[in-house]
């Protein structure tokens, strides 16, 4: 497993960090943090808590105590920056997954996209595998988004469709097959491998070599368009 950082660093999902984490305190007295980044603090330091306290209790029983607990802020705070515990886990995954797929774009790109798009391929997959393991409570709170209700997958359908940038790059793939649901299928097959992967605690072990998974992913997206129907 590699470190995966970005342009400002180490990339952090949701669940990575605990709340209460003395740095990440806000004591009272004089302070030099604006109004803005006080609540911005909050904010990352609940949706932290979102992420551990779902991937520990599911969603239904994930209370928004436990969350506000987890995060070391007060109810109050939590309702004046979300609407309820549907918004509060809605941002923790719509935010984590934006900043997976810019990761994946990033290293996709670098690997030569359309010049070399299974080797391409191949570096997106593993930046995934790597973020997962690495945050595995984000993992987990991921796989709970189909509980959330029609908002919940409404969100995982945007999700898997913003992966379909990565196939612009294919070859056409097998003559009299639909290409969009191609891609789509093929997505859907990675989204399904991954969840077993998440139910399997195969991410849990941040030690864990993932190599197996990875060489199957590649082989499930990079097969369809290269093997001759």
């Amino acid at each position: 497993m590699t470190s995966v950082r970005g342009a400002e660093g180490e990339l952090v999902l949701p669940g990575a960090r605990t709340g209460r984490e003395p740095e990440r305190s806000l004591r009272p007295g004089p302070r030099r943090l604006t109004p803005e980044e006080v609540a911005s603090r909050q904010r990352e330091r609940l949706l932290d808590g979102v992420a551990r306290t779902v991937a520990a209790n599911g969603y239904t029983g994930a209370r928004i105590s436990d969350i506000c607990r987890t995060a070391g802020v007060t109810r109050p705070v939590f309702y004046e920056l979300f609407s309820g515990k549907e918004d509060a886990v809605l941002a923790a995954f719509r935010g984590g997954t934006q900043t997976v797929v810019r990761a994946m774009q990033r290293s996709y790109d670098e690997a030569g996209g359309a010049v070399a798009w299974p080797v391409a391929v191949r570096a997106g997959l593993r930046v995934l595998l790597d973020l997962l393991a690495q945050n595995p409570a984000f993992a987990t709170m991921a796989v709970e988004i189909g509980s959330v209700g029609p908002a919940g997958r409404q969100a995982r359908v945007e999700l898997l469709a913003g992966f379909r940038r990565f196939f612009a790059d294919a070859p056409p793939g097998p003559p009299g097959v639909t290409r969009a649901e191609l891609v789509d299928t093929v997505v859907g097959a990675v989204h399904a491998a991954v969840i077993r992967a998440v139910d399997e605690d195969r991410f849990e072990n941040a030690g864990r070599d993932l190599s197996e998974l990875l060489d199957v992913l590649v082989h499930v997206v990079v097969a369809p368009f290269t093997v001759a129907g």
